[in-house]
């Protein structure tokens, strides 16, 4: 299974954006619909929540990949 980390730039990202942000959507609004189609999950339990807000040390499960969302940089 793929892996991908996304370093955050603030104290969290939203759901929606962070699926649009490492390209398993193509818009905000298409990863709110594979959110509300429960589609993805957050550490290991399906997120029905589109704009829940993701932070550093959890990990997204999206199609076959696997999203660590990482601390921001120092």
């Amino acid at each position: 299974m793929p892996q991908l980390e996304f370093r955050l730039i603030g104290e969290y990202v939203e759901l929606n954006q962070l699926l649009k942000l490492t390209g398993a959507c193509h818009s905000g609004g298409a990863g709110k619909m594979r959110v509300a189609a429960g589609e993805v999950s957050v550490d290991g339990h399906v997120e029905l929540r589109k704009t829940c807000k993701i932070r550093a040390g959890q990990v997204v499960r999206v199609d076959d990949r696997l999203i660590l969302v990482m601390a921001p940089a120092p």
